[in-house]
């Protein structure tokens, strides 16, 4: 539930791996918002970040090499891009409007939570309202000879700044709250992703039990015969059984 885990004992319980690493899940407390709003924000997110990678850094002649002409490329990630955009404002919109509407949720608001979600609201509406004013309601901005050579330049250690200065002030502010939330990522419950590809399938599911123990449990003075219980209460362990 997003409880630290010096506070409730075991990284099992608190469902944060040996690192101390934790997504700060709010699932038990409200779950029919984020049943819709968690899917459609993690697919569009998925689909933004591979159209990122394709579009900054693949460089234009190795999509034409590929026998894909730049007139295809600009279509499909338009329309790609529109999807994607469309699933994960819908997704970022229901899980905003829980943390805000629902009491609970809020008493549980993190105090990176105030930072996160302004930072990735503003970053996801900054790329969808570059793309449409310039390359779906606009001329059109050929972003692949300028954000990305820039982009492609930090990573060989030779900066190029004057690639991205020419840049519409859109991009340049997409850029910069990028960035802005890749810094504060390790601070937030984001830091989860860095981890989920590589334990969740092989990890053991937490089995959820009773707070009031069974009346066989209370019988034999707090006792549990098939877990782990203290005056009573069943406290949470990681089981063979997988949950759905």
């Amino acid at each position: 539930m997003g409880v630290p885990p010096a506070v409730c004992g075991a990284p099992a319980v608190c469902g944060a791996d040996r690192f101390g690493w934790t997504s700060r899940t709010s699932q038990l407390l409200e779950h029919r918002w984020l049943r819709w709003g968690s899917p459609l924000f993690r697919l569009g997110a998925f689909m933004v970040i591979a159209r990122h990678v394709v579009g900054l850094a693949v460089p234009d002649t190795w999509t034409e090499a590929a026998g894909i002409s730049e007139h295809a490329y600009h279509t499909t990630a338009v329309r790609a891009g529109s999807v994607a955009g469309v699933a994960m404002v819908a997704g970022l919109g229901m899980l905003c409007a829980r943390r805000l509407l629902s009491r609970r949720i809020r008493l549980g608001t993190y105090r990176s939570d105030r930072l996160l979600f302004p930072l990735l609201s503003a970053t996801v509406l900054l790329g969808i309202t570059a793309t449409a004013a310039h390359n779906v309601f606009g001329a059109g901005y050929d972003y692949r000879s300028t954000v990305s050579v820039w982009f492609r330049s930090l990573f060989v250690l030779r900066p190029e700044p004057e690639a991205i200065a020419g840049a519409p002030l859109l991009f340049q502010l997409h850029a910069l709250t990028a960035f802005l939330l890749f810094a504060a990522r390790p601070f937030t419950r984001l830091v989860h992703a860095w981890s989920a590809p590589v334990g969740t399938l092989v990890r053991p599911y937490l089995v959820h039990r009773r707070r009031t123990a069974p009346a066989a449990t209370r019988a034999t003075g707090g006792r549990a015969t098939g877990g782990r219980a203290t005056g009573g209460r069943a406290q949470w362990a990681p089981g063979s059984r997988r949950a759905a």
